[in-house]
């Protein structure tokens, strides 16, 4: 299994959920990690963000593209 490392910080979750709808079209290995805590009541997604991405480090820069057209068409 290839090792994955961090890639992307999401804002919110529809950001991270528009990104993994596409990586899984493209059958692109990620996973996506909340930075919610239960025991703290989400503290830590005021702190460091909702979540992030990890992939592959051979598709670091595919998955940048595609989250840069994204944002890009999200205005």
């Amino acid at each position: 299994m290839p090792e994955y490392r961090r890639i992307l910080e999401f804002e919110n979750e529809l950001e991270a959920r528009l990104l993994e709808a596409e990586l899984i079209e493209r059958e692109i290995p990620h996973a996506i990690r909340s930075n919610y805590d239960f025991a703290y009541d989400g503290i830590f997604q005021i702190q460091h963000g909702w979540g992030y991405l990890e992939a592959p480090e051979e598709y670091v820069e595919k998955i940048k593209e595609i989250y840069n057209d994204l944002r890009e068409s999200d205005d």
